[in-house]
């Protein structure tokens, strides 16, 4: 991995191209030209660079796959690939509004799929193929935004607690600091909107 992990920031998960889709049929490919590189270089020597071609094909291929990762944090999701020259393509947890993952038969029987993310970025939905074990991806994914949104939500209660304490009389305090708490926790359990809970905080605010 040679993406930075920004402070605070923790790898969940990290995984990478599953070795069938990445590697068979590139390998395949490679044996075959190793076999024909010989048989012709035993009649003529030039013909032995098809054989070091196979051999450089598969070195090749062995290594991208090897930097070809997907990493799941506890802020983004990072697409990371390029042997040579280094491409990234970052997900925030806040910004991804969808992910699901499919697989074929073989897929399944094999350990791998694709997974789609759906963001509110410009470039919208981005698919990530051949991913080892699609489903875990997704359910790391799913499970860190749940966590990233309470999280924000704790920041935003804790922040509005502090403003409530800093500008309310004393036997105010406490049960206003209560009332912020107690709503969030509502919000956790889903029972008001985010439109209820937006409005629930400004009444508390202007109490």
């Amino acid at each position: 991995m040679r993406t930075k992990l920004k402070p605070g920031e923790k790898m969940i998960l990290l995984t990478r191209r599953h070795w069938y889709p990445s590697l068979f049929f590139p390998m395949i490919l490679s044996f075959f030209l190793v076999l024909i590189g010989i048989g012709l270089g035993s009649q003529r020597s030039v013909y032995y660079l098809i054989a070091v071609a196979g051999v450089l094909n598969a070195i090749y291929r062995i290594n991208y796959r090897r930097c070809d990762i997907w990493m799941a944090t506890n802020l983004r999701v990072i697409d990371e690939y390029g042997l040579f020259n280094h491409y990234t393509i970052e997900s925030p947890l806040d910004n991804i509004n969808n992910v699901s993952f499919s697989q074929t038969l073989w897929g399944r029987q094999m350990g791998y799929g694709n997974v789609m993310i759906q963001t509110a970025a410009d470039r919208g939905a981005t698919t990530y193929f051949g991913v080892e074990n699609p489903d875990t991806l997704k359910d790391t994914i799913t499970t860190m935004q749940e966590e990233y949104r309470k999280s924000a939500g704790r920041e935003e209660v804790t922040a509005l607690a502090a403003l409530v304490n800093g500008r309310q009389p004393a036997n105010n305090k406490a049960s206003l600091a209560d009332e912020l708490e107690k709503t969030y926790k509502l919000k956790q359990k889903r029972i008001p909107t985010e439109d209820e809970f937006n409005n629930l905080k400004i009444k508390i605010l202007n109490a």
